[in-house]
């Protein structure tokens, strides 16, 4: 499952990336590189994620994207999510003349092995993010946007296991 779906879903990956305090890394969406970007004013705030390139495994794409977008790979891969988990666009945010209406992913929890210094937004022509923070998963829940809470809510149910301070009942 490395390409796009017949079912209009552009299939992807999601990188949760956490530190030795079990904080989220969470990139504050780049106002800049985005024609979404009125949606992420008030609620900017996401993890890394990408698309799968033809011939790419997902774990592949996971550690391509993550360099890419947070210029860093001195991760350790502790899990991935048992399912490929979606997510829709709203109708409005859905670009012209393309069938797209969301994302399938597969998501992956990632123990961060380098300090602070090793995060590098500018390490791609092609910013993400501009800004981020270690934050927990709870705020990163609220500050995320709408159609991604749903989402990430069951990214961190299925990393349970993984995270010490997770409580499946207080998703915000």
């Amino acid at each position: 499952m490395t390409k796009d779906c017949d079912d209009h879903f552009r299939m992807g990956v999601g990188m949760v990336m956490i530190n030795k305090d079990n904080k989220v890394f969470a990139g504050k969406r780049s106002t800049t590189n985005t024609k979404m970007v009125s949606w992420f004013l008030k609620k900017p705030w996401q993890m890394p994620q990408g698309g799968i390139e033809p011939g790419e495994e997902p774990i592949e794409a996971a550690l391509r994207e993550l360099l890419e977008e947070v210029g860093t790979d001195k991760v350790e891969v502790l899990a991935e999510t048992d399912n490929w988990l979606e997510y829709n666009l709203p109708v409005n945010l859905r670009r012209k003349n393309n069938p797209m209406v969301g994302q399938r992913q597969k998501w992956f929890l990632m123990k961060f092995l380098g300090s602070d210094e090793d995060i590098d937004l500018n390490y791609s022509t092609h910013r993400e993010f501009d800004v981020w923070r270690w934050m927990s998963y709870q705020n990163l829940i609220r500050l995320s946007v709408h159609f991604k809470r749903r989402l990430y809510i069951d990214v961190f149910k299925q990393f349970r296991s993984h995270l010490a301070m997770y409580n499946p009942t207080d998703p915000g």
